[in-house]
């Protein structure tokens, strides 16, 4: 009987483990069919949708989305059939560069060509490629394909110095990073589906380069090396380098609209900089800024030398062609000049100017860095004072011209940029061909100094006896507060007029200086450029005291305008 009972016990058992086991396995076939499907909703999720689930603040640093693919077999495919695209690429490259670099031969040659050119038998290494959204217009495909080079080139270029000496310089060890853009368009619906290929190199990240004159040493000629290098970078950034592209057409068609072409002007201020790292030993760097869009000799600008200042003023003005608003930026790099001996750059820094508004000037203030590619610079370089407005072509039709005396002036780009685009108009009306005009703004600028604030202490006593110097830069009209004894908080709400005969180049500087009994000392100051206030017509600031451990200026300005014109 015992037997009987342990053996219906043991199926039992036995019963319940094989039913416990299956339940167990079904609930997690079950699990699993539904992680899988999770997984599988995941891998189609875009970054849309993500962004709908999370907001981007909660990221954490290392998540980074990326259209990016990789090009194995590209590359795989590019090594078998280099031969064939070395020797077309070559041609296509020397066609290209070698006009430029005649261009920019150095004065101290007379002549530089190619006397041989191939990329040799290494094919270039693409580690990645991307989708641009829309950048083709909307009528276009644009695709951007990162390359590594470490090539094996063989290019012999003939260059004639102007004492008659022939030498023939090979160019060797040449190494190349950047990335490629590739814009298919327009879409069409006869095979291959698009009209033309564009190509530019969007980005250069570096290239490395060595010279040496067949059977000698280059380094035994003066300045040659030098020269020859940065002619050759320099027929590199004009020749490829976006914006700049090359159209290849596939189809039949015009594709001029393909062709690079200005699309607006930007208006610089270059005002002023302050801190600047001091570069020389014996006194203070001499600082100079270089501005430009794209790195070429005809296109930069330089500001005048300032000696022995790291608090520069320059209020200067250039005008640079914008051909890409959406991709380029403005650089500034400011330098100590060093005389004879190169000059030494103390910081840079750059502007995205898809970050303007087309028509609205912008107020910046720009911390230097050592490099623009590497940021890793925490060392304080100074900073940069711009002013910048970006103009479109065709935009100008939009805006009433300001000089017409019913129409009161209410923006900066009216006035550089007005309605007759600063042209002397025909009687049709346009002013195409027209002699330009040069834009005079006359007119009283009114200046409250109202107060200031936490001002440093000079005195012995734990005070101050403030008072504040207001001079036009340009004219040199001074005016001065009365002196208030024993504040740092000091209240003067005193108005001055100044009549301003050209409001767009001038300055607004306000001293502040401490009084005693046997002279002054030198507190801070502060300087404006009459951008604002000739844009609102009147508003208050409060203005921190440069050059001071504290302090702040409240000011109220106020412009009457009378606009005038002068023949350039």
């Amino acid at each position: 009987m015992a037997f009987v009972a342990g053996l219906l016990l043991g199926i039992a058992l036995g019963l319940a483990l094989i039913v416990g086991f299956v339940r167990s396995e079904n609930a997690r076939s079950k699990r699993r069919s539904e992680l899988a499907t999770t997984i599988a909703a995941f891998a189609r999720m875009s970054v849309q949708d993500s962004r709908k689930i999370l907001p981007a603040e909660l990221y954490p640093s290392w998540v980074v989305f990326t259209q990016r693919q990789k090009l194995t077999w590209l590359n795989h495919h590019l090594t078998k059939i280099w031969p064939y695209v070395n020797e077309a690429a070559s041609q296509l490259i020397k066609a290209s560069v070698e006009p430029i670099l005649e261009q920019y031969t150095p004065i101290i040659l007379s002549s530089l060509k190619f006397s041989k050119f191939t990329l040799g038998t290494v094919a270039p290494q693409f580690t990645g490629v991307s989708v641009v959204e829309d950048g083709g217009g909307g009528n276009g495909i644009t695709l951007e394909l990162e390359v590594n080079w470490d090539g094996n080139p063989s290019i012999i270029l003939d260059i004639n110095t102007r004492v008659g000496v022939a030498l023939p310089v090979q160019v060797k060890n040449i190494g190349f990073t950047g990335v490629f853009r590739l814009i298919f368009k327009p879409l069409v619906d006869e095979f291959p589906c698009f009209g033309a290929v564009c190509f530019s190199l969007r980005e250069k990240k570096k290239l490395d380069l060595t010279l040496k004159i067949v059977g000698g040493d280059i380094s035994t000629i003066p300045g040659i090396y030098s020269a020859i290098e940065d002619t050759i970078r320099d027929a590199v950034e004009d020749s490829i380098t976006w914006p700049v592209r090359k159209v290849i057409p596939i189809l039949p068609g015009d594709y001029s609209d393909l062709e690079l072409k200005p699309v607006g002007t930007l208006e610089v201020k270059l005002v002023q900089a302050k801190e600047l790292t001091n570069k020389d030993i014996i006194g203070k760097s001499d600082p100079y800024a270089v501005l430009y869009i794209r790195p070429l000799r005809d296109r930069m600008k330089k500001s005048k030398i300032l000696n022995n200042e790291l608090n520069p003023v320059w209020n200067e003005h250039f005008e640079f062609v914008v051909e890409d608003a959406s991709t380029q930026h403005l650089v500034v790099k400011v330098y100590d000049d060093e005389g004879l001996q190169a000059s030494e750059l103390i910081g840079c820094a750059q502007v995205q100017l898809k970050e303007l508004e087309p028509g609205k000037v912008k107020d910046v203030w720009l911390k230097l860095v050592k490099d623009l590619e590497v940021q890793r610079d925490n060392k304080n370089r100074g900073q940069v004072h711009l002013e910048l407005l970006y103009c479109p072509f065709g935009m100008e039709n939009s805006f009433t011209n300001p000089f017409s005396h019913d129409i009161s002036m209410t923006s900066l780009e009216k006035v550089l940029k007005g309605g007759i685009n600063g042209m002397e108009v025909s009687e049709d009306g346009n002013g195409i061909g027209q002699k330009k005009r040069e834009v005079i703004v006359r007119g009283v600028l009114s200046v409250t100094v109202i107060s200031a604030e936490e001002l440093p202490v000079v005195d012995v006593m734990g005070k101050a006896d403030p008072y504040v110097v207001v001079t036009m830069k340009k004219s040199g009209m001074k005016n001065k507060t009365r002196v208030v004894n024993d504040s740092l908080n000091p209240v003067w709400n005193q108005t001055f007029d100044f009549v301003v005969e050209d409001g767009l180049h001038d300055m607004l500087i306000l001293e502040v200086w401490d009084h005693d009994t046997f002279g002054k000392d030198y507190m801070g100051r502060c300087i404006l450029t009459l951008t604002k206030v000739i844009l609102e017509g009147e508003y208050k600031v409060c203005f921190p005291v440069d050059g001071a451990k504290s302090g702040k200026l409240n000011l109220h300005l106020k412009w009457m305008p009378q606009p005038i014109y002068r023949d350039a």
